[in-house]
C-alpha cells in the first residue's frame, strides 16, 4: 500500500439520533481553508436511498466537529433522488461544487458554488446524463480554459468551458485496462492536485468481481488530456472490516484530497457507509507515480 490509514478510522460515521445520516456517511468532497480540513460529505438516513448533504470540520485532518443538519439538499426535479459524491474546488475567492444529480432525468453532473459551505449558488446540470458522474474541477485555467474530469462508463473524460457553465470539447483519457484490478471501469477521485511533475490524479477503478481500489496517474501540465505516468499497481484497496463489509461491500472510494505539511491526506468512503483518511509523504507518492 503507498497509502497509510490512519489508525483511529473511520473518522466519520452514522449517528443514529439524525434521521438524515443515520444509515450511512460515505464520500466527501474536501477543502483546505485557514489551517482547516473541511468535508463536505454523502449521508443517507435509514429505509431511505436519497442522498444529501453533511458538513464536517477539523483542525488536525482526523477528529472532525459536525452540524446535526445537511448543508445541501435535493432542490429540484433534475436531482429529486439525491446529491451524491461531491467534489470541491478552490477557484479564485469561492468554492466550486461538482455533484452527481439523480432523477428519473438520469445521473447527470451538476454545480454550485460558495463562499462560506453554508449558503450556495446553484448553477444547475453542467454535463447532461443520461449517465455521466465522478467529475472534478481542476484548481485553474489550461491554456485559457477551464477543465474537467468527468465519467462516460467506463472511461475517463475531460471537458472544457470558457465560463464554468458551458462545457464541451469531451476527450477521453483514460480507460479500463484489461486484466488489471481496474479492468471494468475506472472514474476520477477528487481533483487533481497540481505537482512540479504533472497533474496527480488519483482515481478509483474497479475489477469484475466488483471491488473498488485506488490508483493514481500523472498527466501533463500544459496538456492534461496526455497521460505521462500511470503505474498498474494500486495505492489503496478494501482491507479493514469497515472496508470490507457495509452498504456496498469491498470499497474504498475518494472524492478529494488535502495537502498539509507535505502530506496529502486522503479522504475515502469506506463500503458506503463510513469516512476513512489514509496518508502519503508527498514525495514519495509522486515518485511511485512517476515510476512505479
Amino acid at each position: 500500500m503507498k497509502l497509510t490509514r490512519y489508525p483511529g478510522n473511520p473518522v466519520l460515521a452514522p449517528i443514529a439520533a439524525h434521521e438524515w445520516e443515520s444509515r450511512t456517511v460515505f464520500n466527501c468532497g474536501v477543502a483546505y481553508d485557514n489551517g482547516a480540513v473541511i468535508l463536505i460529505y454523502r449521508a443517507q438516513g435509514i429505509g431511505a436511498n436519497v442522498s444529501r448533504l453533511g458538513f464536517a470540520v477539523s483542525a488536525d485532518g482526523v477528529h472532525f466537529s459536525r452540524l446535526d443538519r445537511p448543508v445541501f439538499e435535493p432542490a429540484d426535479l433534475t436531482e429529486v433522488w439525491g446529491v451524491e459524491d461531491p467534489r470541491i474546488t478552490r477557484i479564485d475567492d469561492a468554492y466550486y461544487m461538482l455533484y452527481t444529480a439523480w432523477s428519473p432525468l438520469g445521473i447527470q453532473v451538476a454545480m454550485a458554488s460558495t463562499t462560506n459551505f453554508f449558503t450556495w449558488q446553484r448553477h444547475g446540470v453542467v454535463l447532461p446524463g443520461p449517465d455521466n458522474k465522478d467529475a472534478a474541477l481542476f484548481p485553474e485555467k489550461i491554456g485559457g480554459r477551464y477543465v474537467m474530469f468527468h465519467r462516460i462508463p467506463p472511461d475517463i473524460w475531460l471537458a472544457y468551458s470558457d465560463d464554468l457553465v458551458h462545457w464541451g470539447d469531451y476527450r477521453r483519457i483514460m480507460q479500463p485496462r484489461p486484466g488489471n484490478w481496474d479492468s471494468l471501469k475506472i472514474g476520477a477521485g477528487g481533483p487533481p492536485l497540481k505537482t512540479e511533475h504533472g497533474w496527480l490524479c488519483i482515481y478509483h477503478g474497479v475489477s469484475p468481481d466488483r471491488v473498488y481500489r485506488l490508483g493514481v496517474a500523472l498527466l501533463d501540465l500544459d496538456d492534461p488530456s496526455r497521460v505521462i505516468h500511470w503505474p498498474t499497481e494500486t495505492i489503496l484497496e478494501p482491507e479493514e472490516a469497515w472496508e470490507l463489509e457495509g452498504d456496498v461491500p469491498n470499497v474504498v472510494f475518494t472524492c478529494g484530497a488535502a495537502e498539509i505539511d507535505g502530506l496529502y491526506f486522503v479522504y475515502y468512503g469506506g463500503a458506503d457507509r463510513v469516512i476513512g483518511v489514509a496518508t502519503a509523504d508527498k514525495d514519495t507518492l509522486l515518485d511511485f507515480a512517476r515510476h512505479g
